[in-house]
């Protein structure tokens, strides 16, 4: 009932109290991403760090603000939820148990669960004592999910799951894998898919983990054999994958815009990086630079449009002003503004961005970041599948040809080494 629901004033107030009280301020050190100079020991420190966060959280009713009761959330609206973000704003939280753990994980689970696999999973995740992956996209398939090969063969009340995930950031470090697997190869490759959940570290499962050019080893790529899931396991209707992967891909977008998700204000793209811009302008010498400045500015500016369309993201696809395939305009803009934001930090650092020593501070490794900026357009869904999302399923714009809609998945053409 209405009445049963907090306040949003007295909400905030209870969570700017609380987290005064109990939170560290955050120096922009316990970032998420791709990490170059932590080592394995420091990284499994700030995960553990991090449930523990999550724990206390959860103690003081500050978890899962969007969830239902029933499953140990706080069954709050949307508001609450950007108000806890705000006050978040300045201090430490648990950042790597948001994305994928509560969306699209959990996200998934709320949408097509089972009541038991509700009970069992969701109040888990909200205390920390889960972390959750996607185990989505494949070696074989980059962005066309819908051509997994990763196999599910029934065995009467299990599944043997047999195949290779790729691209899982942290993998190493979490619990549980949300896994899209083909379950039917008569039928066109979007009508024989089929969704499970199931324990990472286990038997028949190898996690190997991938190093980047920056040195880092975030992603991983999981070798599936024999491993044996049980049909209580299964998210959604056999062979109804797609139905799921298609909310499931939605969540994904969503990432902060989605209710379910606890971030800061500050930690979009564009809002986190103008701290470092306007270090690295002063350590190249150029502070009173005008193009210097006018870049920073541009930086600014498109913060100030990332936050402004997050927020209509976050407020619009829930109240149905927006459809929900809007999610994709927020992650074409965060990935082109990020790989934006790492072109204007490489020309304020000049030629610092092509050689650097370890005593160049914040012009360090700015060269490497360059490198590596197109992750932001191809994690989490590329940007070149968001705009076709965008083109079809919110502009309403013919589709893209396909020869292979109507084919058996068995008779769909592919390279010999599959």
């Amino acid at each position: 009932m209405a009445d049963d629901v907090e306040d949003l004033e007295s909400f905030r107030e209870r969570a700017r109290s609380w987290i005064s009280a109990n939170l560290s301020r955050d120096d922009g050190g316990r970032r998420q991403g791709l990490r170059m100079t932590v080592s394995d020991e420091e990284e499994l420190e700030a995960v553990a760090h991090e449930r523990e966060l999550q724990r206390k959280l959860f103690d003081a009713d500050l978890a899962g603000i969007c969830f239902p009761k029933e499953y140990g959330g706080q069954g709050l609206t949307p508001a609450h939820q950007r108000a806890l973000n705000e006050e978040l704003t300045g201090y430490e939280y648990p950042s790597r148990i948001q994305a994928p753990t509560m969306t699209p994980c959990a996200a998934v689970l709320l949408d097509f669960g089972t009541e038991d696999q509700k009970q069992r999973h969701i109040p888990a995740i909200l205390k920390g004592e889960e972390l959750w992956m996607q185990f989505l996209s494949e070696p074989s398939g980059g962005s066309d999910v819908a051509a997994a090969l990763t196999t599910a063969v029934r065995d009467g009340d299990e599944w043997m799951i047999n195949g290779s995930k790729v691209w899982t950031t942290g993998a190493w470090w979490s619990d549980w894998g949300l896994c899209l697997a083909r379950t039917n190869w008569d039928v066109p490759k979007h009508r024989g898919l089929s969704v499970f959940i199931f324990p990472i570290h286990q038997d028949g499962i190898e996690v190997h983990r991938i190093e980047m050019l920056n040195g880092s080893k975030e992603f991983c790529q999981e070798f599936m054999t024999d491993v044996r899931v049980p049909d209580s396991d299964r998210i959604g209707d056999v062979d109804q994958g797609w139905t799921v992967g298609t909310r499931w891909m939605f969540h994904e977008r969503m990432l902060h815009n989605s209710p379910y998700v606890t971030s800061p204000v500050g930690s979009g793209v564009m809002e986190s990086n103008i701290g470092s811009l306007l270090d690295v302008a002063r350590a190249a010498g150029r502070g009173d630079d005008p193009r210097a400045r006018e870049l920073v500015g541009e930086a600014r500016m498109l913060s100030l449009v990332e936050h402004q369309l997050r927020d209509r993201l976050a407020e619009g696809i829930p109240a149905g002003a927006l459809p929900d395939q809007s999610a994709a305009i927020g992650r074409l803009f965060s990935g082109t503004t990020s790989v934006r934001a790492t072109d204007i930090t490489l020309e304020l650092a000049g030629s610092a961005g092509a050689a650097w020593s370890a005593d160049d501070g914040p012009l360090a490794e700015v060269g490497v970041r360059y490198l590596m900026r197109q992750v932001s357009c191809i994690g989490g869904g590329t940007t070149e599948m968001a705009r076709n999302v965008i083109s079809e399923r919110v502009l309403g714009m013919p589709r893209e040809p396909s020869h292979d809609r109507d084919l058996p998945f068995r008779d769909v053409p592919r390279s010999a080494s599959h």
